[in-house]
């Protein structure tokens, strides 16, 4: 099987521990005004992507939905392997599970309704 390559430039990985030694992973890349983000399995298999108008939104919503930058985490940057180029387009079983919205926490809206 021939899966598609996705060329993904930042090497400043983050991720998230989604089971017993199972990590997501996800990489920022600047797109237009804004960023996109790939998420890929430990594989370096790209399962799903998102699109935020700025990196300062994009590590927002990682933090929030419990991703964590590999290089800030020495403990656990000693027991992971970072996956490594190529990446591949590969489907994740649930399919796009974080763009989908199904495992995905939003930021709450701000209502002004107490600022009139």
């Amino acid at each position: 099987m021939n899966s598609e390559t996705v060329s993904i430039q930042s090497r400043d990985y983050w991720f998230k521990i989604v089971d017993f030694l199972q990590q997501n992973w996800a990489l920022l890349d600047a797109e237009g005004a804004g960023c996109v983000v790939w998420f890929f399995g430990d594989t370096s298999g790209v399962f799903d992507e998102l699109r935020f108008p700025s990196f300062g939104e994009a590590e927002a919503a990682l933090s929030r939905n419990g991703f964590a930058r590999f290089d800030e985490d020495p403990k656990t940057s000693a027991m992971l392997h970072r996956p490594e180029p190529p990446f591949v387009r590969l489907p994740h079983p649930n399919g796009p599970i974080y763009s989908s919205g199904r495992f995905w926490i939003a930021p709450q809206p701000h209502g002004d309704s107490l600022n009139p």
